[in-house]
């Protein structure tokens, strides 16, 4: 099953996808595993020996709690999917149970791609300055890959405000087994976009 439309999907067309598609469609065992630092996920569960590939992104967007505060703000609105070719409805809750439809635009059709908050993590530390907020999506029966992402803001000791995306994926339909090498393509290629947007709207704010 896979969710194909000739134009951009409307939220009634993003509905009915999410209304079709199946349950979360990755072993349980890495439900919540892109909550962990990357070397404590490839440490802990080594996604690849079961297929997984692991792609990460992590950027420098600025300094301060103000900027920190702004990224979060981009991340609840889905500002970091705000790309001419890639959207999530901006009013989507960053809930955990949630579920939504990341829509991206291949060639001419577009593909709805049903996935669903399974955490969310909002950290502060007022005596280190430190803080962070995160949320991973998990994957639906009907997306073409299986796994999960996590996009975070966090405030160092240095307070610097750095920018992540870690996601760990693996074919799920024979569409994405076949051109799995151009999947991993685009998923680089939205990683540097989606953080390039993050930077910008920082600093435009």
């Amino acid at each position: 099953m896979v969710f194909l439309f000739w134009t951009r999907p409307s939220p009634q067309q993003q509905k009915n996808c999410l209304s079709k598609s199946g349950p979360l469609n990755y072993d349980a065992k890495y439900q919540g595993a892109t909550s962990k630092p990357l070397a404590t996920l490839k440490e802990e569960t080594d996604p690849a020996k079961d297929g997984f590939l692991v792609n990460h992104a992590r950027v420098l967007v600025g300094s301060g709690i103000g900027t920190y505060k702004r990224g979060k703000v981009a991340l609840l609105n889905w500002r970091h999917f705000g790309l001419k070719w890639a959207f999530v409805d901006p009013k989507t809750p960053v809930q955990k149970g949630v579920k939504f439809c990341a829509c991206v635009k291949e060639f001419v059709p577009w593909l709805a791609m049903p996935l669903q908050v399974v955490y969310v993590n909002d950290t502060q530390n007022s005596k280190k300055a430190v803080a962070s907020f995160s949320f991973g999506s998990g994957t639906l029966g009907g997306h073409l890959l299986a796994g999960e992402e996590r996009f975070s803001v966090e405030l160092d000791e240095n307070n610097q405000v750095w920018y992540e995306i870690l996601s760990i994926s693996k074919p799920a339909h024979f569409l994405s087994f076949l051109g799995y090498p151009y999947v991993q393509l685009r998923q680089k290629f939205f990683a540097r976009q989606s953080t390039d947007a993050i930077s910008r709207i920082l600093k435009t704010l």
